[in-house]
This record gives structure tokens, C-alpha cells and sequence, in this order.
């Protein structure tokens, strides 16, 4: 399959450390935040990056199938992305996403069908499917 576009970042500390990508536009410490032992405050950490990244991905893809069935909203669509840290039942750890979708202007079917297709589209959410809970809420 042709790669679209590929990147990388690297860190160096884990929780408690410095997260670079390879063009220098990230350049981030991390810190464990408060609610896992941490001080946390003032950084940021890899649940933020995540619903940072999955949430402009998810709109990206909105603003896509939006545009190829000729819809416009009255403004900018929007996306919150909340990303749940949990234990899992193996004494590990997984993730757990919460998608709030804004789309003003539109009937509440039509932005349904819109988010959904958004879904299916999405390569966060493409990653995601089958192996972590990803909820879908229109606002």
C-alpha cells in the first residue's frame, strides 16, 4: 500500500520526560499527571496527546465527508476528544475514548449520518476498532 505521509517522534524519560517529532515542530516535556502519582501540572502527557491527535483526525474526517456530500454548517465543526486511562483485567492497562461531535446548523439525522460516516473514514478510528471503547455523542 503507497504511505501518504509517515513521521516520527521520539522520547527519551517516558511519563516523566521530553517528546520531540522529527521535524522539530514538537517539542514537548511530559510529565505523570497528578491523578497517577505525579505533579503533572503545566505539561502534558500521552492521554492529552492522544485526544489531541485522535479529535483534529476525527474532524479532519468529518470536514471531508462533509464536503464530498456538499454540506455546509452554519460554523466550524468541532470535536472533543476525552481519552480514559483504565486498569485492565490482566493487571495492565488500556485506553477508553469518548468523541463528543458539534456540527452547527445541520438536522440532528443528517449530522448523525455525517459523524458516522466520519467514523469509518477516520484512521484514528480505523487504529481503534475492536480494541478499545470508542463512544460517538453528538452535541
Amino acid at each position: 500500500m503507497k504511505t501518504l505521509y509517515e513521521t516520527s517522534a521520539t522520547v527519551t524519560g517516558g511519563r516523566n520526560g521530553q517528546v520531540m517529532s522529527e521535524d522539530g515542530a514538537l517539542d514537548l516535556e511530559v510529565r505523570m499527571p497528578k491523578e497517577l502519582g505525579g505533579n503533572g501540572t503545566g505539561y502534558t502527557n500521552p492521554e492529552q496527546l492522544f485526544a489531541a491527535g485522535y479529535a483534529s483526525c476525527f474532524d479532519s474526517a468529518l470536514n471531508l465527508v462533509m464536503g464530498q456530500a456538499k454540506v455546509k454548517p452554519e460554523s466550524s465543526s468541532s470535536v472533543k476528544a476525552t481519552v480514559a486511562l483504565q486498569p485492565d483485567s490482566e493487571g495492565g492497562f488500556q485506553l477508553a475514548v469518548s468523541l463528543a461531535v458539534t456540527i452547527p446548523g445541520l438536522e440532528r439525522d443528517q449530522a448523525h449520518e455525517l459523524m458516522e460516516k466520519a467514523h469509518q473514514i477516520c484512521p484514528y478510528s480505523n487504529a481503534t476498532r475492536g480494541n478499545i471503547d470508542v463512544q460517538l455523542a453528538l452535541i
